[in-house]
């Protein structure tokens, strides 16, 4: 059986297109284009959650990007991109490849919901601090990557690794809906720049989001990005 990607337009699940295109692995993508911010109905239909990425996989339907990417790695890529217990990496890897979701994707999904709703207006005390230190965490985490990628290639150290594919959505495509600035980011940059240099990107770039401008993804300020005028979902 061939691995079905569904891939949503502009969003997280572009780690999976990216991850089987580095991988060079046979595998059916199946687009789908928000309506026109959210996930349209039949994308909705595939899983409980209505979430994307959903890959199929014989009788495996799998949702949650990192469980996909793990899956496919070990599957289908023998392990290529992961590092092992017992590596010298395996630490940073570890960690790297949990941060993307856990810290550094929950903190732009939070900031977004404030900003959507109103929030960042929040005129009492309370409102104002809470707002100044999302700001000053997410500047850390921004601050702390910069740092660690002066000092090595890549986040697990010196091979890509499954913790790049991870993360780097959270710096290029989120920032299509939650735009922030890298300009003082200059490691990142130069990270971004390896990034977009690799075949592998930019053939899942073009598979799974041709309207997207690589240069501008990977440049310091947010790429600007309009949804498809359809009807909301």
């Amino acid at each position: 059986m061939t691995l079905i990607v569904h891939h949503l337009g502009v969003s997280q699940s572009d780690r999976v297109v990216w991850l089987c295109e580095e991988l060079e692995i046979e595998y059916e993508l199946k687009k789908y284009d928000r309506s026109p911010y959210l996930a349209p109905t039949e994308y909705k239909n595939l899983h409980p959650l209505g979430a994307a990425p959903v890959i199929e996989d014989g009788s495996v339907k799998l949702a949650e990007s990192g469980a996909c990417i793990e899956y496919i790695a070990q599957i289908h890529g023998k392990g290529r991109f992961i590092i092992a217990p017992g590596h010298k990496d395996y630490a940073d890897y570890l960690y790297w490849f949990h941060f993307a979701n856990a810290s550094f994707q929950s903190s732009l999904m939070r900031d977004l919901a404030v900003k959507v709703t109103g929030g960042g207006s929040n005129e009492t005390d309370m409102g104002r601090q809470v707002i100044k230190r999302f700001n000053e965490k997410f500047s850390g985490m921004l601050t702390f990557m910069n740092e660690r990628l002066g000092q090595v290639p890549w986040l697990a150290g010196e091979q890509f690794t499954a913790a790049d594919i991870m993360t780097v959505c959270c710096l290029t495509t989120m920032r299509c809906f939650l735009p922030y600035d890298l300009g003082d980011y200059k490691n990142i940059l130069a990270y971004l720049g390896r990034v977009a240099a690799r075949d592998g990107y930019r053939r899942a770039m073009q598979k799974g989001d041709p309207e997207l401008d690589i240069g501008l993804l990977t440049g310091a300020a947010p790429p600007p990005w309009q949804p498809k005028t359809t009807a909301s979902t």
